[in-house]
């Protein structure tokens, strides 16, 4: 699959400071971000929205059409540019390998242009929107209650929710992702809220035929269900029941054990494999992640050794996504070492194929391997919960006569190389971790 790159965080720099403009700040890191491993780049909500003046990063949608290109709502570009700057940025991602994932808020809209009286409910609420990109005009009948929905899935605040059972919001729903795909030149979608309409919506949008200079383009999909294991994995099956081209979810279960792993004192690593999440479930429909924008910035970031969550990512099943404000803000990347985010991406897009057996497992040791497929041989993963001292121990691999070196390591108060590992005639080998830390070894 890749490995992902979240391009923002909340209230990352504006416009108006002008030593940073957003879209070619992240432009400007594309080649090194290639040169890493990343193969795609999911970028925050590219539309004017609501908020006067620039003042908002987009998840409170007003004008769909407007990438930075009308003065309206007191601004021409959006919080993170003109649409000259984020073409530019699509040109560059493209031309170094990188796909690109759009943003789609399409539960809610904010900023109406005026009141109107909804004769369902006899109230007047912000439903009028007159946008000067001229398309997706709405009024009240695209708003829940309307005559074709009385029942609101689930709102967010008190933004007016879209209708998709609405024709006319459906249809134009299904233009705006050709749009954003076939003419802005995105790859694929991150649907926001999804919680709050139905899966058929977005099954209808990754089952669109897309065609972008002559070739067909099939999107890829990853949806915000920010709940429980259970109740995200009845969703993706909703969503994916009669979908050719399935969709994703963000694994916030697995999110939580990570967590959990990093800041509780006294984790057995034993929950690595009773802890409910979609990567356990699905594998093959889960993104993993670290840290998003609304993890960090609302109160529930991981605030110690965070690098042991990102060796878990980056070496398991699941698409993992990397947190910018991680590997560049808090330089965790730590690129030109081997304990870092940088190495351990590296490490993913050479080793990391095939599925995961777990060859040793205890409170304070697991030892995991990747068995390999394709141009990825596999790998052996070591994580040590012991703070003290060094563990490890001889397992059985499925790589006989193989000589195993270090890739990546990390340890919380020792950074020293991991010795080489050559596996005898059954595979057998040991394999070790620094204290509180993590080693990936893999043939080379």
């Amino acid at each position: 699959m890749g490995v992902m790159m979240q391009t923002f965080f909340w209230d990352c720099p504006r416009v108006d400071k002008k030593e940073f403009q957003w879209w070619n700040y992240i432009r400007e890191q594309v080649p090194a971000l290639a040169k890493v491993g990343f193969t795609c780049l999911w970028l925050p909500p590219v539309h004017k929205a609501a908020n006067p003046g620039g003042q908002s990063m987009g998840y409170d949608p007003y004008d769909y059409y407007d990438l930075g290109e009308f003065d309206q709502k007191g601004t021409v570009p959006t919080w993170f540019g003109t649409r000259q700057e984020l073409d530019q940025l699509i040109e560059a991602a493209h031309n170094h390998g990188l796909s690109l994932i759009a943003d789609v808020v399409i539960n809610h809209n904010g900023g109406a242009d005026e009141q109107e009286v909804n004769p369902l409910i006899d109230q007047a609420r912000w439903t009028k929107f007159n946008p000067k990109s001229g398309k997706f005009p709405r009024d009240w009948q695209c708003f829940h209650p309307n005559m074709y929905e009385s029942w609101d899935e689930m709102t967010f605040g008190d933004m007016p929710d879209l209708s998709h059972r609405n024709p006319y919001v459906y249809g134009e729903l299904l233009k705006l992702a050709r749009w954003l795909i076939e003419e802005v030149g995105f790859d694929g979608f991150r649907y926001d809220f999804v919680k709050g309409y139905g899966a058929n919506t977005i099954t209808a949008i990754q089952e669109y035929r897309y065609m972008r200079n002559g070739q067909q383009v099939v999107p890829y999909g990853v949806a915000e269900y920010w709940d429980s294991t259970t109740n995200t994995l009845r969703w993706v099956e909703e969503a994916n029941f009669s979908n050719s081209n399935p969709v994703d979810a963000f694994d916030f279960p697995l999110r939580e054990m990570l967590k959990a792993l990093c800041d509780q004192y006294g984790f057995s690593l034993r929950n690595l494999l009773t802890w409910e999440s979609i990567l356990q479930k699905q594998p093959q429909t889960t993104v993993t992640f670290v840290e998003n924008h609304d993890l960090h910035d609302e109160g529930r970031p991981i605030a110690n050794d965070k690098l042991l969550a990102y060796s878990y990512i980056l070496t398991h099943q699941g698409y993992p996504c990397v947190f910018w404000h991680d590997y560049f803000n808090y330089k965790l990347a730590l690129e030109g070492t081997s304990n870092g985010i940088a190495t351990l991406v590296s490490a993913h897009e050479k080793y990391a194929g095939g599925g995961t057996e777990v060859l040793y497992i205890d409170d304070s040791l697991y030892i995991m391997q990747r068995t390999g497929y394709g141009d990825k041989p596999g790998l052996v993963y070591v994580l040590n919960n012991r703070g003290d001292n060094w563990n490890g121990r001889l397992v059985t691999t499925k790589f006989a006569n193989a000589s195993f070196q270090p890739v990546a390591w990390w340890g919380k108060n020792d950074l020293s190389r991991p010795i080489n590992q050559p596996t005898d005639r059954d595979g057998r080998a040991q394999f070790y971790a620094p204290p509180r830390g993590y080693a990936v070894y893999a043939m080379k």
